[in-house]
């Protein structure tokens, strides 16, 4: 039965068309990934299908949109959308800090869902909710509920918003990059999440990404689009082993292919100072209980964390989206103050960082010029004519026009931005750039561009990276060593060759069986009904001592208790 069709759909904003006579259809149970890089209009067409795009400027132009084969959404009442909007028709956006509250708690935004659409009032509200966080793995859930968006890490801001979607058991889910911002245990438990929702209620999904091995493992069907038109359609089978479009095959050229510690390079054999040191590191937030009721405990974010780091080296940092990885990144530059332990790096210059969003790290109303001078003025130092060249050079190291000092962060496309905020990071001269999540929201073959970047100018400058990643392909690629992190504390760590080749600690072996790849194909993805692990603990609480395992030079692991 088909319950979405799409036929010649024509989307405009202003004058100009970007979306040319796209068609499909999804039948109830089936998933149909929409694929295709930043621009090619896939986003514009999901937008489309619940009217969405009449709020963005943009206008559907012709064509037809049929629910169940009569309603046409193109000539549909506004009332007529607003009682199919998230009844009939789910959607997840890509960006959750753009798509919640700012201002309201998780609770009362997932609670507003379930009042309305199940005429649930009260405690029921409540625990609804908490077990709606608990789908989506998110420890702690009843804790999250009191929280503000701000106080959680993208991943889990992404399955807030996948939660509250799923919440309102629609027949028509449409998912735009759901799976980006996190990690692939997570991403796993995610996609079976959305599987059982089709097997027991026959929901249709509409998954767009630009992430192939994704598609291969749960899209019965796949369309590619490029420059606002469908260039190829067909069965996932047929699309990923025998493409037929210059377009499609470039998308699976440009893929990171996961190829178990084969593809990662030598260990850095630098000798002398590290770098960074860091000893013992602890980060902990106290949880209130309120006005005049007791505290509830502490979050122990990250706790007995030691590493060095060599220059010229890349230690990759993986692990869940709520891990600790971001908050340890973090205390390295001293954006968090550290509960206990030890950071030397040199200096307040001598490290930089380069954030998941090109987009929200600069100000759309400063030109470039001024965005690469701000790290030298805010280091005391002045914009002369030194300071200009320096701009210049950099530009050209990452391979930006030198007229781009005079133009808006809006004027470049993702990986342009990205390369100008690596330019400003680097303008301070550091001898350590901390990545966190710095390719993960860009395309596959501008992703490979600025990987490649980033690896040149490590040998150019010796720099040491700390390059924080929920991405296990990614991480193979750069990274000379690898720390993995469960629960605020590294379990395992050594050369990325042995650790992604042969796994020791039992949630590394996780982490790897969870990667999508080409290869495999309709994934029976299984929920995991273990409990999440929790970093809440009573007030005064210390962790034990880390026992660790000797696995080969360099290769460490946490040894399992008992």
């Amino acid at each position: 039965m088909t319950l979405l069709s799409v036929k010649d759909l024509r989307v405009g904003f202003g004058d100009t068309d970007v979306v040319h006579n796209v068609s499909f259809d999804v039948a109830a149970g089936e998933t149909l990934a929409i694929v295709g890089e930043s621009g090619s209009g896939k986003s514009v067409t999901a937008m489309s299908i619940n009217r969405l795009i009449d709020y963005s400027g943009g206008r559907i132009r012709g064509g037809s949109i049929l629910l169940d084969g009569t309603t046409d959404l193109v000539q549909a009442e506004e009332v007529a959308l607003q009682r199919l909007r998230g009844r009939e028709i789910g959607m997840i956006f890509q960006e959750p800090m753009t798509s919640l509250n700012p201002v309201l708690k998780v609770g009362t935004q997932i609670g507003e869902i379930f009042a309305k659409r199940h005429g649930m009032s009260g405690r029921a509200v409540r625990q609804a909710a908490i077990r709606a966080l608990d789908r989506v793995r998110i420890p702690d859930a009843e804790r999250r509920l009191d929280q503000a968006p701000h106080q959680m890490s993208g991943g889990m801001l992404q399955r807030i918003m996948i939660a509250m979607a799923l919440a309102g058991e629609p027949r028509l889910l449409i998912a735009d990059e759901p799976t980006t911002a996190l990690d692939v245990t997570i991403q796993a438990q995610i996609l079976a999440l959305l599987a059982e929702l089709q097997r027991e209620t026959g929901t249709g999904l509409i998954f767009i990404t630009h992430d192939i091995g994704v598609v291969a493992g749960i899209a019965d069907r796949v369309v590619v689009m490029q420059n606002g038109m469908v260039v190829e359609s067909g069965s996932t089978g047929d699309i990923i082993d025998w493409p037929r479009h210059e377009y499609t095959r470039h998308l699976l050229s440009a893929v990171p292919l996961f190829r178990h510690g084969a593809a990662a390079p030598k260990a850095n054999d630098a000798a002398g100072k590290p770098a960074l040191q860091v000893d013992d590191l602890a980060v902990r937030f106290p949880v209130g209980g309120g006005f005049l009721r007791k505290s509830k405990g502490v979050v122990h974010a990250v706790s007995n964390v030691s590493f060095d780091l060599a220059p010229g080296e890349t230690l990759g940092v993986v692990g869940e989206s709520g891990s600790g990885k971001s908050t340890m990144a973090r205390a390295v530059l001293g954006l968090v103050k550290p509960s206990k332990g030890r950071i030397a790096c040199g200096g307040d210059r001598a490290v930089q960082m380069v954030f998941q969003n090109p987009n929200a790290s600069l100000n759309g109303r400063m030109k470039i010029r001024t965005a690469l001078a701000e790290p030298v003025i805010a280091a005391g130092g002045r914009v002369d004519a030194a300071c200009v060249e320096r701009m210049e050079t950099l530009l050209r190291k990452v391979d930006l026009p030198l007229d781009a000092l005079d133009r808006y962060p809006h004027e470049f496309s993702g990986g342009q931005r990205q390369r100008v905020c690596i330019a400003r990071a680097l303008m301070p001269e550091p001898k350590i750039l901390v990545l966190d999540e710095a390719v993960s929201a860009l395309d596959v073959s501008v992703q490979a561009k600025v990987l490649d970047l980033l690896m040149d100018l490590q040998k150019e400058f010796g720099l040491a990276y700390l390059f924080v990643s929920h991405d296990m392909g990614v991480v193979e690629r750069v990274a000379h060593r690898i720390a993995v992190i469960h629960a605020g504390q590294i379990v395992e760590m050594g050369p990325s060759t042995d650790v992604l080749s042969d796994p020791q600690h039992p949630y590394t072996r996780k982490l790897m069986a969870a990667v999508p790849s080409l290869e495999k194909r309709e994934v029976d993805f299984a929920l995991d009904t273990d409990e999440v692990p929790s970093t809440l603990r009573p007030a005064g609480w210390e962790p034990a001592a880390v026992l660790w395992q000797e696995h080969g030079p360099g290769h460490r692991f946490v040894a399992e208790a008992g």
